[in-house]
């Protein structure tokens, strides 16, 4: 398949004179418009969790860090974990811990750590004390901390696959039985976005896409990733949509970006080319290598005109600048 993102067209001819002047000429386009790249997401929903109450956990309102040595030149790590930042009125605060303290154990587990704390956090569910020994200086003693529960936010449900290019659609996957057959996946369509081609080939909100070309489709992500991977953006292909209990081949057009032309190039008679990303243009008439008769070039607002190399023009939108008091 020949992609319209690389389509080019070149056109060779040799002209005889008393010598022998070749002229190549070549035009090449682009999309109109700019494609950004697709990342395809796995099969599997990866954001739906069934268990709402996994992101709570107990607080013992403490940043802690290695408990390291302030030597400069020798770093050893120490027994412990030093604590970092005291939330206020959490409830270490409330037991009394300071910042600087030293956690050497919680209920009789060394704590050497940050890791092993924030296990002891997650795997408790309810509020309950605990028993901090820590140290001080050169003072060790007891603390009783009472952690507070946090109730984390609900997980994020998923709600569909999206296809921002080759369809402009959403879509959800939905099992469903036909003439007595077998369970069948469906890509079910949920939402249209602007410029869909579904809209135009028939395909509404609702139907449900069976197949692609003849092939039984496995998911509505399925579906995604063979519109954009084994096909061109542009190219026409066939959606088996199941309707009135029957299921009916519908041809497709996928959404087309567009061409222009990206580059246009006459031998040393005429040299233009175009970019997108950055917006930038640029136009050579009679290049002679080392100056050209006529030269143009815009690069986002900036404009440069020159002629012969000689006489150059350069403009660009006007700044705004504060002035000072």
């Amino acid at each position: 398949m020949m992609s319209l993102l690389a389509l080019s067209l070149r056109i060779t001819a040799r002209l005889c004179m008393p010598g022998i002047l070749l002229l190549q000429a070549c035009v090449s386009y682009q999309p109109s418009i700019l494609v950004p790249p697709l990342n395809m997401s796995v099969e599997e929903p990866g954001l739906i969790s069934t268990n709402s109450a996994s992101n709570s956990r107990l607080d013992f309102g403490l940043d802690l860090s290695l408990n390291e040595s302030d030597s400069l030149t020798n770093i050893e790590i120490l027994p412990g974990v030093r604590v970092r930042n005291v939330t206020a009125n959490g409830a270490a605060d409330s037991a009394g811990i300071q910042l600087g303290d030293v956690i050497l154990s919680i209920n009789d587990t060394p704590t050497n750590h940050p890791d092993v704390v924030m296990a002891l956090q997650q795997q408790s569910k309810a509020e309950t004390a605990f028993n901090f020994k820590l140290r001080r200086n050169t003072v060790v003693f007891e603390a009783t901390v009472i952690a507070r529960l946090i109730a984390g936010n609900a997980a994020p449900q998923e709600l569909y696959r999206i296809d921002p290019l080759a369809t402009r659609a959403g879509y959800r996957t939905e099992m469903l039985t036909v003439r007595n057959q077998a369970e069948l996946a469906a890509a079910r369509v949920v939402e249209l976005f602007p410029e869909s081609p579904l809209a135009e080939a028939g395909i509404n909100v609702g139907d449900l896409i069976l197949s692609i070309n003849g092939d039984q489709l496995n998911s509505a992500q399925d579906l995604i990733t063979r519109l954009n991977q084994d096909f061109a953006l542009g190219d026409r292909v066939t959606l088996g949509v199941y309707r009135s209990q029957s299921i009916t081949q519908i041809p497709l057009r996928l959404w087309n970006p567009g061409r222009r032309i990206s580059r246009i190039a006459l031998g040393p008679l005429l040299q233009y080319e175009s970019s997108l990303s950055p917006v930038s243009n640029s136009l050579s008439v009679l290049d002679f290598w080392l100056f050209s008769f006529y030269s143009y070039q815009r690069s986002g607002s900036e404009r440069s005109h020159s002629l012969l190399g000689l006489i150059s023009i350069t403009s660009d939108l006007g700044e705004l600048t504060e002035e000072e008091n």
